[in-house]
């Protein structure tokens, strides 16, 4: 019988592991793939406190190691569900149940898909949602992003490192990125914003090779040759394993102690209805959640 078990590996879930493993608890963290979430697929995190510049695949390499010193187990099995069984949670994993006193969600989300012609079956022939995993493919070629979010914007500026030109397609006609990332694109000579549209269908023959963007004030078609498309377009919870109260997009609603309408269980990070998803909002979670679970055993 655990005290918490944790589900998810990234900043949240590791921060609550931490927390918890200093406050005795006997604590296990449980995670589908591997440690760190999406800071592993970030190239460059630049807006973390006292960390003014550093590489993703750094700082998970740091997180890793913060928790082999502190002595978390980390078990990496897929959670299919969790079974409230009163004063304790069983944790149906693939690997067997696992019984607990507590859980912490911290399962994150994963990149939104746009559900548009040509979208699913060009995925790894074409189409992608990381610039750091598949960027390099597209070496001196042309490229769409669409997105005007931070993730969109940083994740084209990485690739102007690598490609010809990138087409940046946003539903608006100006950008939701932090100021600082929008001066760098507006500067940036390999950067082309197509204003007011929304990409409506992905297309090619073994490859991508174009695709077909619709202004929506005019309602006009435009064809843009490009190899290569990014999709920046939001985040989808990956909550299906829990039964508990959620907004109309799956993320979990918690109170203010992170505490969601399961007994016994809370919600840390991505995965929870949040008006900011960061890695400094996430390792806020993460600790809060802890500390929510620590006074909930003592009571």
């Amino acid at each position: 019988m655990y005290d918490v078990v944790i589900i998810g590996g990234g900043p949240a879930g590791l921060t609550a592991g931490i927390y918890a493993r200093r406050a005795m608890l006997n604590t296990l963290l449980v995670e589908k793939l591997g440690l760190g979430g999406q800071i592993a697929l970030i190239e460059l995190v630049e807006n973390y406190p006292g960390l003014s510049r550093i590489k993703g695949s750094s700082m998970v390499q740091q997180l890793e190691e913060h928790v082999k010193e502190i002595g978390l187990d980390v078990s990496f099995v897929e959670v299919e569900r969790i079974e409230d069984a009163g004063d304790h949670k069983r944790v149906h994993t693939t690997d067997g149940v696992l019984e607990t006193r507590c859980a912490i969600v911290a399962s994150g989300a994963s990149p939104a898909r746009l559900g548009v012609r040509g979208e699913a079956e060009y995925i790894g022939r074409g189409v992608s949602y990381c610039a750091t995993c598949d960027g390099f493919f597209f070496r001196d070629r042309d490229v769409v992003v669409v997105g005007g979010g931070n993730t969109a914007i940083a994740e084209a500026l990485f690739l102007t490192n690598m490609v010809r030109k990138i087409y940046v397609v946003h539903r608006r006609d100006a950008l939701r990125a932090e100021k600082i990332l929008q001066e760098r694109a507006f500067k940036n000579e390999k950067i082309e914003f197509v204003w007011n549209s929304v990409l409506e269908e992905i297309k090619g023959e073994q490859i991508v090779n174009m695709v077909i963007v619709r202004n929506v004030n005019s309602g006009e078609p435009l064809e843009i040759p490009a190899e290569g498309v990014f999709i920046f377009v939001g985040l989808e919870p990956k909550t299906g394993f829990i039964e508990c109260e959620k907004d109309e997009r799956g993320f979990i609603i918690t109170d203010a102690n992170l505490a969601t309408s399961m007994n016994g269980v809370f919600a840390a990070g991505d995965c929870r209805d949040t008006p900011l998803r960061q890695i400094a909002t996430a390792v806020g979670d993460g600790a809060l959640a802890a500390n929510s679970v620590v006074k909930y055993l003592e009571e």
